[in-house]
């Protein structure tokens, strides 16, 4: 009877440890930790029933089946891509989409895999954007290629669950042929550019020197016509006053003729003598202006040695210290707007120079009013 009592209790041992490991795995089955970052799709005999949110859940055991979703936005490469242009050119292009799970139950039960899903669609994508796309704007346009696919993929990834929060195109490249043949059009135009910049400055140059050459001729020939202008009333006044020297020089001569012949008259025996009045005249204006004598003191000095009020306005006597200072002030305004326009044509700024004909008129107008100033006084 004890013996039998002892094989009864050995025999429900096992079987009461057996219960307390099952009881023990049915508890950790049925509790479900969900990370902060994560959604888990819940399912129980293969039947969806809901989502399981972050921290602890209680699911039941033996027959329920989780899925994990990280509902952080994620990365997705998109490998590298070969496409032929609108003006078939080859490129290569690679990118990267950055998406968000924003509803696991879609994501769970509308697509296999949305990850693969997602790159497979971006794929082609961009392939297809290229290919309506030209070579220049290919390599151009990142903006509008980033913005046409992600537009692209919002429609069929909002039906997953999906958003596409950005698409980045990282490289464009096209063929190596197409390379080279951009690298020599670049290099040409930037020959084309330097002989452009080279001829326009050879061209300012020859510009400048020509104004500049232009301004001194301008004041060289200013300068020979006054210098002319000058020579002339000089030999003018020369003339006048060498024919009133030659005009007091006959005067001088008739009065020593005239004393020569009163000296042989006066050695002869006669004491009456009749002379001309004009001998008595000029022998009466000499001897004054020899002596300063009062003899013939109504008279006159020799008229040869001073010139009468026509003469004078004539020759511009009276002006002459006047027109020297005038002639002065123009050359020194000439040479001080020669020096502007000098500063002026190192410096570049060559619109203010007057043209040649202005500057020849303007100088005409000047003498003409200095003449006609000269006649009215």
């Amino acid at each position: 009877m004890d013996l039998t009592v002892l094989q009864t209790g050995f025999g429900l041992a096992p079987i009461g440890l057996l219960f307390l490991v099952l009881v023990l795995v049915a508890i950790w089955q049925s509790i479900e930790i969900v990370d902060a970052y994560e959604k888990e799709a819940l399912t129980v005999f293969g039947e969806y029933r809901q989502l399981l949110q972050p921290g602890m859940n209680v699911i039941p055991p033996f027959v329920s089946r989780t899925y994990a979703f990280d509902m952080r936005t994620q990365t997705l490469d998109v490998p590298r891509q070969e496409a032929i242009t609108r003006d078939n050119s080859p490129v290569t292009a690679d990118a990267v989409v950055y998406i968000k799970v924003m509803d696991a139950k879609k994501a769970f039960l509308e697509v296999d895999n949305y990850k693969k899903a997602v790159s497979n669609l971006a794929q082609t994508t961009l392939r297809a954007v290229l290919g309506d796309m030209e070579l220049d704007d290919t390599l151009n346009k990142r903006q509008e290629i980033n913005a046409k696919i992600r537009k692209e993929l919002d429609e069929p990834t909002d039906e997953w669950g999906i958003r596409v929060e950005s698409v980045e195109v990282r490289e464009v490249n096209p063929s190596q042929d197409v390379q080279q043949a951009m690298e020599q059009q670049t290099s040409a135009e930037r020959r084309r550019r330097a002989m452009i910049l080279e001829a326009q400055g050879e061209r300012r140059s020859a510009v400048e020197q020509a104004e500049g050459d232009k301004q001194s001729n301008i004041i060289r020939a200013q300068g020979e016509k006054q210098s002319q202008i000058l020579e002339a009333q000089g030999d003018a006044i020369s003339t006048v006053l060498r024919a009133k020297s030659s005009e007091a020089m006959g005067e001088r001569a008739v009065i020593e003729r005239g004393m020569e012949t009163l000296e042989a008259i006066g050695q002869g025996e006669s004491t009456t003598f009749v002379l001309p009045q004009e001998l008595t005249s000029l022998v009466g204006r000499y001897g004054k202006h020899l002596t300063g004598s009062d003899v013939e003191s109504e008279g006159e000095g020799l008229e040869a040695l001073e010139f009468d009020e026509e003469t004078r306005q004539l020759l511009g006597l009276d002006d002459i210290d006047e027109i020297l200072g005038q002639i002065d002030e123009a050359a020194e305004m000439d040479i001080e707007e020669l020096e502007q326009e000098a500063e002026a044509v190192k410096s570049g700024d060559v619109g203010h120079i007057k043209p040649p004909d202005e500057v020849i008129e303007e100088m005409d107008e000047a003498v003409s009013e200095e003449n006609l100033e000269t006649e009215s006084e």
